[in-house]
């Protein structure tokens, strides 16, 4: 797991005849737990290598720790994923998106992103105009929630 930066947005040029004085991107980074601002753009210059090129920061996210894997919760993920889905491994991973869990593990708070629920690996919608989940996998991820946190709150 690292650190992953991706122009979302391409913009230059006054005219579609005319080769472009200035050109511009948006670079979105999703930072490591452990990185920082100032090392992703460190990086990003480094890799760009170019004096001509300005890099500018329009939004710095605030550092935070990674939150330490727990037994029990792992524990509870991989007893209830057998009981529903028999087979399916259990893999802790690191989300692409941003949480509001930063401001809780900045505050020694961990955090944890357990879902349960399952998409068609050949059908990402994801923040598509058309983002969807199916019935089925809605009611299975609401059950194994409910489970995993009745399984957390009883100690079991």
């Amino acid at each position: 797991m690292r650190t992953t930066c991706v122009a979302t947005m391409l913009g230059g040029g006054h005219a579609e005849n005319a080769l472009p004085q200035t050109a511009w991107a948006n670079v979105n980074c999703r930072m490591h737990p452990d990185d920082t601002p100032e090392h992703v753009l460190a990086t990003l210059r480094s890799v760009i290598a170019d004096s001509q090129v300005t890099i500018t920061c329009t939004y710095a996210s605030m550092a935070a720790p990674r939150s330490p894997i727990r037994k029990d919760v792992l524990d509870a993920v991989e007893r209830l994923t057998g009981e529903m889905w028999p087979g399916v491994i259990v893999m802790p991973v690191m989300s692409t998106g941003a949480t509001d869990g930063k401001y809780l593990r900045a505050a020694g708070v961990p955090v944890y992103g357990v879902g349960g629920m399952f998409t068609d690996i050949d059908d990402v919608r994801a923040h598509g105009r058309d983002e969807r989940l199916g019935v089925k996998e809605f009611y299975a991820g609401l059950e194994f929630m409910y489970r995993f946190i009745k399984a957390l709150a009883s100690g079991s």
